[in-house]
């Protein structure tokens, strides 16, 4: 269960249980310790319970959750961000300036990637091939362009306040508009909605809802290819993305040296406005 996922799950508890089920949250990520995934499905199942109004069904799974948490102890470490595409400068980590996060896509043939990489350090890439069930639809530049903004967002228990995410497609960004205006039913044409196979709801869906319950976070246009840093960063990520689609090579130490690298630029002449490139 994503972070997102659990939190919003967990505003369906009661307050008794929102209290018990809160601490048991780092159970539900994915771990290699098998004790901490069965804490974690009970987590998952209670949040599912009450989901459907099973109340003592999800106060049972608690009551099971926390018995396994006390035979075990404190949550075993996740499994490192990177072998889900995600990773973090950590020398960015502490910065004090406005947290602004760029967000890209590629796709050429059956291959796309997409990606994002945020001033704070946080980067993350993910690449996708296409097929039968693809729920793409006609707009695939574009639906992929919107699906790097929820991996963007997902990536935090909560996205920053106020954060900037800056996009090269307009089209993408007036979507997003509209969904923060409260257009929340309104969907890129052929964009499936059927039910996925893992996960509760589509994730345009998931994204559109986001954003409206986020007027904080601002979107804003920056020119692709450019020499924005931030933005240059997330082209070269959803590119390494999709490559390694078709490809095989170890993508982590190129992401990780790409990102400092641009970031490193980011920092050292922070303009005033997110959307230009650095100064100096």
């Amino acid at each position: 269960m994503r972070p997102d996922e659990f939190l919003r799950a967990l505003h369906l508890l009661p307050t008794p249980l929102h209290a018990r089920a809160l601490p048991l949250r780092h159970y539900v990520r994915r771990t290699t310790c098998a004790h901490c995934q069965r804490t974690g499905d009970a987590v998952t199942l209670a949040l599912t319970a009450v989901h459907y109004d099973e109340l003592a069904s999800a106060e049972q799974l608690l009551d099971t959750a926390e018995q396994l948490a006390a035979a075990h102890g404190a949550a075993c470490r996740p499994l490192p961000d990177q072998q889900h595409g995600r990773g973090r400068v950590t020398r960015w980590a502490a910065a004090s300036a406005p947290v602004v996060a760029a967000t890209d896509a590629s796709w050429k043939g059956r291959a796309g990637g997409i990606a994002y990489v945020v001033s704070d350090g946080h980067y993350g890439l993910r690449g996708r091939g296409t097929g039968r069930l693809d729920p793409t639809g006609a707009s695939r530049v574009l639906i992929n362009e919107l699906r790097a903004v929820d991996f963007l967002l997902s990536a935090y228990e909560e996205a920053p306040a106020g954060m900037t995410v800056l996009l090269d497609s307009t089209v993408a960004l007036r979507w997003l508009r509209r969904w923060q205006a409260g257009e929340v039913s309104a969907m890129p044409a052929g964009y499936s909605l059927r039910q996925r196979r893992w996960a509760d709801r589509p994730t345009l869906v998931r994204l559109a809802d986001q954003v409206s319950r986020r007027p904080d976070l601002s979107f804003a246009h920056v020119k692709g290819h450019s020499g924005h840093a931030l933005n240059e960063a997330a082209d070269g990520l959803s590119h390494m993305a999709r490559r390694r689609v078709e490809e095989t090579f170890d993508v982590r130490p190129r992401a990780h040296a790409l990102v400092g690298a641009f970031l490193r630029d980011w920092h050292a002449g922070l303009p005033t406005d997110p959307a230009a490139g650095p100064v100096g």
